[in-house]
C-alpha cells in the first residue's frame, strides 16, 4: 500500500478528527456507485479504506510511523556506510599508487647513474666504435620497457612510452642535445605520475528521495508552484509545467537528502489529482458530470456544464442515457507539445427529489402496457 498519509491528503502531525474528515470526503468521492464508469473506483475506493484502518487506530498508527522512521534511518546509514567504505577503498588505491611511484622513483634513478657511466666510458672509448656502442646509454623508452614490459599499457589501452614521450616533447621542445637524456627521462616519471595516479574518486551521490504532491485540476490548468514540505523541514516548490497530469512523475535535481562529504541526491515527485475533487483526470482528459431530468434525456436539450475553465455550453442529444458522455474537444489539460486534451461530459439521469404522479404513471403504463 502507498503512503497513507498521501492517500488520504492529510499531513503526518494530522489529528483523529481530520484524518475522519478526510477519509470521509473522500469515501463519498471515490464511492463506486457515484464512479461506476471508472475501472479502478472498486480499487481506489478499497485503498483509501485500508489507509484510515491504519491511520485511525493509534497502535497501527504509531507502529507504522515508526517502521517509516527506522527506514528512513536505515537507508541514511547505509549511505553512510557505502561512502565510507567508497573513501577506505581510494586510500588504498592511493597507498598502492604512492609504492608504484616509489619503485619508479628508484628504477629511473638507477637507471640515471647506469646512463651516466655509459656517458662517460662512450667518451673514453670513442676511438673505439665496437666498445662505444656496447656502452651506449640506455635511451627513456628502454628504461620504461625494461620496467614495465614492452607490453604495458596504461587506462584506455595507450601507450605509456608513445604517450610520455609526446607529452615531454611539447613540454621542452627547445632543450639541447645535451640535456636530452636527463630532461627526457624526467618528462617520462612526470607524465607517467600522472597517468597511474589518475583522476580523483566521483564524490558519491545520495540515493534520491521521493515524494507525492497532492494537487487540483485548478492547480494543473493555471501552472501554479505547489510546495512539498521535506523531512528535514525544508520547502521545495514544485512548478506544474505543461504536460502535467495524473501521475506525472517529476525530477528535482540536486533537492534530496544533503550528507556531509556527497552530493546531495535528487528528489523524485509524483503528482496525484486531490480525490476530493470535483473533476476526475484521465491522461489528459477531463471528466466531469451532468445530471440530467428523465424528460431532457429522452427528448434532449441544450445546458451547460460547470468546467475548471467557467460554464462550457453543450447540446445534449435526445434519447441520451447515463451511459452516454458528450466530449468537447481541447478543453482538457495542456500537453507538452501545445496541444489540449478533452472535456468528457459524462451524463446522469436523475429523478425529481419528489415523486411526481404523472411521471409514475407513465412509467407504469410504458413497463404493463397501455390499454383503452
Amino acid at each position: 500500500m502507498r503512503d497513507p498519509y498521501s492517500i488520504l491528503g492529510v499531513k503526518r502531525d494530522a489529528g483523529s478528527d481530520e484524518i475522519k474528515a478526510a477519509w470521509r470526503s473522500k469515501a463519498k468521492t471515490i464511492h463506486p456507485d457515484q464512479n461506476r464508469d471508472d475501472p479502478d473506483a472498486n480499487a481506489r475506493f478499497a485503498e483509501i479504506g485500508q489507509a484510515y484502518d491504519l491511520l485511525k487506530d493509534p497502535q497501527k498508527r504509531g507502529l507504522y510511523d515508526q517502521a517509516r522512521r527506522a527506514a528512513d534511518g536505515k537507508q541514511r546509514e547505509q549511505t553512510i556506510m557505502q561512502k565510507r567504505e567508497a573513501a577506505r577503498a581510494a586510500a588504498r588505491e592511493a597507498a598502492e599508487r604512492a609504492k608504484a611511484a616509489e619503485r619508479l622513483m628508484e628504477e629511473l634513478a638507477k637507471a640515471q647513474a647506469r646512463n651516466a657511466k655509459a656517458a662517460s666510458e662512450t667518451e673514453a672509448n670513442a676511438a673505439d666504435p665496437v666498445n662505444s656502442a656496447s656502452a651506449k646509454p640506455e635511451s627513456p623508452e628502454d628504461m620504461l620497457e625494461r620496467i614495465f614490459g614492452a607490453e604495458a599499457k596504461v587506462k584506455g589501452g595507450a601507450d605509456p612510452i608513445k604517450s610520455a614521450a609526446a607529452e615531454v616533447s611539447d613540454e621542452a621542445p627547445n632543450q639541447e642535445k645535451t640535456d636530452a637524456s636527463n630532461s627526457l627521462a624526467i618528462g617520462f616519471f612526470n607524465a607517467l605520475i600522472r597517468r597511474f595516479r589518475g583522476a580523483p574518486p566521483a564524490i558519491e551521490k545520495v540515493p534520491d528521495m521521493t515524494a507525492e504532491a497532492i494537487v487540483t485540476v485548478n492547480d494543473i490548468i493555471a501552472q501554479r508552484h505547489v510546495t512539498i514540505r521535506m523531512p528535514d523541514e525544508r520547502d521545495v516548490r514544485l512548478p506544474l509545467a505543461a504536460g502535467t497530469t495524473d501521475g506525472h512523475v517529476v525530477r528535482l535535481k540536486g533537492q534530496g537528502l544533503k550528507l556531509p562529504e556527497a552530493a546531495r541526491g535528487d528528489l523524485v515527485v509524483t503528482v496525484l489529482v486531490a480525490r476530493d475533487d470535483d473533476f476526475i483526470v484521465k491522461g489528459y482528459d477531463i471528466h466531469t458530470t451532468l445530471p440530467l431530468a428523465l424528460a431532457d434525456a429522452v427528448l434532449g436539450c441544450e445546458s451547460k456544464v460547470l468546467t475548471p475553465r467557467g460554464e462550457q455550453p453543450v447540446t445534449v442529444p435526445a434519447w441520451s442515457g447515463s451511459d452516454k458522455a458528450i466530449r468537447v474537444e481541447g478543453k482538457g489539460l495542456e500537453k507538452e507539445d501545445g496541444t489540449f486534451g478533452d472535456l468528457v461530459v459524462e451524463l446522469r439521469i436523475v429523478l425529481l427529489e419528489t415523486p411526481d404522479a404523472k411521471v409514475t404513471d407513465l412509467m407504469r403504463h410504458m413497463r404493463e402496457g397501455l390499454y383503452l
